[in-house]
This record gives structure tokens, C-alpha cells and sequence, in this order.
């Protein structure tokens, strides 16, 4: 097993190094193919080993040691139009990993260890040739390591996740026939969730349970790679970007309700983009994320569908003023987060008491934005169309 375990930490940080898209901003709908498969649910409702990041507090439903690991392969597609017809982006497959385990130490006491790319976007259009897109190539990738500790008493849960939090950031684009950028920059930082839930079958309501978790703002320092790369539109009232990306504070509670075989479950989430540095400065607004989830569970198998929905946290800037109009371009060309709706559906084949299998398939319709940019010669309209689909498989496996 300890064998098992290394080769699955290992091949997710190789296989975390590939650039990937994320739904609710940058930051995916959820870790893990159950979550995934019911919208995105994991406040209120546990998914085992699964739930280190989402609740920490979750991972207490486990009856002994559990290892999940898998995969997500999203498939992006993204285009921009800046007066010559949409440009597609080339960057429209990813793959990203996870690995969770957790641990029962005793009746009270539980522990885990994960690996989860957890957040990035970008977009490549370097073999466009029209000039519109400037050939902008962008890769921001990030992937946590953590350990989630719980506790458990009666209904009560409590658990934290000590978060190491690895990112790289690339922006790189032609201007004026020279070329802006200078590779991947990197940084490591740290950050932690903390989680609680309570079970009200204690208060003799069986199956309701409650949630809420924290998880801390994380800041990166990625070598002025945003402040190189919005230097050439000085003369556009960009100034004042910093050199840090921090990936934001976050805060949620969530509801679940088992029936039967049946469960209902809620999440509620508020993602603060507007304080955190980087993103602030591009105009990025708070998201409030609502997620309706429902699971059928037989003896050895289970269904899931789920909604995930949050409206986009990219506002139009007047393109007048603070160099708006240059910050409109670099989120629609460079930094497109403008997803807001998921459909989700996913599975589980249990094949004995020791190996599962989990699926899940995510889809995101199309949203098109357009907004005023302008150059030396006035302004002019700059759109942008995405649109997302994602297929996640997960093995479990029960010692």
C-alpha cells in the first residue's frame, strides 16, 4: 500500500504541471469525481477521503483508510474576436490530477494527506496570424498539497487543512514586433481550510447535516511577470500592478439531507476576488456560488446530477478611465473566467467492499462577453465566447 501510495503522489505532480482551465473564476466546481458529479457539492456532504480540501471536517464519515485517486480531462473552448472574425484558442485539452487519503486514528481522531490541482486558466493563440490576439499565450497552474486533521465527537465535527500551495504563472505576447515575457515564473506559499459539520442524528433527526468551512487567502509572487507584462500599456493608465497573484479567501456553509436512498444536498460559497491582490486590480468582482446536488445510492452502485452556478466575476471596465480599456482586453484574451453555469452528472460502481469506481461528466454552456477596448486609433468592440466540458474518473479503494 505505502508503495501504492508514493507512485500516486509522484505521478500527480508530474501530470499537475500541465496547464488547466477552472469553472467558478479560476478555482474548479470541485475536487474529486463524487463532488464534480453532484455540481460541485462538499460543504454539507461528505465524500470520504475526497473532502480534505472542500471540508476537512468531512473526512470523519470514513470507516477505516481510504485512497482515492484520478484524473479530470477538460476540454476548453475559447475564442476571441478583436475586429478579425473569432480567433480560437489552441489551449483546449488538460489533464488535472488529485490523490486524497484519509485515515481513522481511533473513534475521535482522523488524518489525511492529499495532492489536488486545484485552480488556473489560460489561453493560447500563438499561431494566429491575423495580429488581433497579439499571440498571446497565458498559463497560470496551481496545484495544494495538504493535510486535513479532524475530530469527532458525538454529531460534532472539526477538522483544519494545512495547505502548501504550489503555482506558476506564464504571460507571454508579441507588441510591436518585440516579444513580452520571459517564461514561467514559480512560487510555493501557504494557507489552510478549517471545517466543521454536524450530524442531527445525535438530535434523533436522522440524516441532516450541516456544514461550513473557511479557506484562507494564499499570495503568490510570481517575479513581476503581471507587472512586465502590463508595462507596454502605461500610456493607457495601467499602473500600480503587483507582482503578486493571491488566490483568494473563501467562505461557505452547506446542507445535506439523506432519505432512504436518496440524498439532497445544498452548498452556498462566497469567493472574494475583489481583496485579493492581482485580481483586484483587474477588476475582478466577488462570486456568490449556489450548488444544488442529488445522489441515488443502492447497494453497489450510485447516480449523481448536480448544478453549479455563480455569475462571472470579469465586469466591463470604462474603458476611459485607469486603463480600462487595456484590463477589458487582458481579461478577455489572456484571462477569459466567464463561465457561470454547470450541469453535472456521475456515478459509482462499487466492485466489493474494497474497490470502487467513480465518473462524472461536467458541462458549461457557452457565454459570450463583449467589451470596449480601444488603441491609438479610438476604441473598438472585443469579444469573447467559452464554453467548457470535463470528464472525471476516480478509483477508490478501502483497507
Amino acid at each position: 500500500m505505502n508503495k501504492a501510495i508514493k507512485q500516486s503522489i509522484v505521478a500527480t505532480i508530474i501530470l499537475g504541471t500541465t496547464a488547466l482551465y477552472a469553472t467558478n473564476g479560476d478555482n474548479l466546481i470541485g475536487l474529486g469525481a463524487k463532488s464534480r458529479g453532484m455540481g460541485g457539492i462538499g460543504i454539507g456532504m461528505s465524500h470520504g477521503a475526497e473532502s480534505g480540501l472542500a471540508n476537512p471536517a468531512m473526512i470523519t464519515s470514513i470507516k477505516s483508510t481510504e485512497i482515492s485517486f484520478g484524473g479530470t480531462v477538460f476540454m476548453p473552448d475559447v475564442s476571441y474576436n478583436a475586429g478579425a472574425g473569432y480567433q480560437q484558442s489552441d489551449a483546449d485539452l488538460n489533464v488535472i490530477p488529485e490523490v486524497s487519503i484519509a485515515s481513522k486514528i481511533d473513534e475521535n481522531l482522523y488524518i489525511g494527506i492529499g495532492i489536488w490541482g486545484t485552480a488556473g486558466m489560460g489561453t493560447d493563440y500563438r499561431n494566429d496570424t491575423t495580429g488581433t490576439t497579439m499571440q498571446m499565450v497565458t498559463n497560470l497552474q496551481l496545484m495544494q498539497f495538504g493535510i486535513p486533521v479532524a475530530y469527532k465527537y458525538n454529531g460534532l465535527s472539526l477538522g483544519v487543512t494545512g495547505i502548501m500551495q504550489y503555482g506558476a504563472l506564464d504571460i507571454n505576447y508579441q507588441n510591436s514586433g518585440s516579444n513580452v515575457g520571459a517564461g514561467f515564473a514559480q512560487d510555493i506559499a501557504f494557507g489552510y481550510s478549517v471545517g466543521a459539520a454536524y450530524d442531527f442524528a445525535n438530535l434523533g433527526v436522522s440524516g441532516l447535516t450541516l456544514g461550513a468551512v473557511y479557506k484562507s487567502a494564499i499570495e503568490m509572487d510570481y517575479n513581476d511577470q503581471l507587472t512586465n507584462a502590463t508595462a507596454p500599456f502605461d500610456s493607457f493608465g495601467v499602473t500600480g500592478i503587483p507582482q503578486q497573484l493571491e488566490q483568494p479567501a473563501e467562505y461557505g456553509a452547506g446542507i445535506s439531507y439523506n432519505f432512504n436512498a436518496h440524498t439532497v444536498a445544498f452548498d452556498y460559497k462566497r469567493i472574494l476576488w475583489s481583496d485579493a491582490k492581482g485580481y483586484e486590480n483587474f477588476g475582478w468582482e466577488d462570486q456568490n456560488v449556489y450548488v444544488l446536488g442529488y445522489q441515488y445510492a443502492s447497494t453497489d452502485w450510485q447516480v449523481r446530477l448536480g448544478y453549479n452556478y455563480a455569475k462571472n466575476p470579469i465586469d466591463e471596465l470604462d474603458w476611459m478611465v485607469n486603463g480600462g480599456a487595456a484590463l477589458n482586453m487582458f481579461n478577455l484574451l489572456g484571462f477569459p473566467a466567464t463561465i457561470e453555469q454547470h450541469y453535472t452528472v456521475g456515478g459509482t460502481y462499487a466492485f466489493n467492499e474494497k474497490f470502487s469506481f467513480d465518473a462524472a461528466f461536467v458541462y458549461a454552456p457557452e457565454v459570450e462577453e463583449n467589451f470596449t477596448s480601444a488603441d491609438t486609433n479610438g476604441p473598438f468592440e472585443i469579444g469573447s465566447k467559452h464554453s467548457q466540458s470535463s470528464i472525471t474518473l476516480q478509483a477508490n479503494f478501502t483497507f
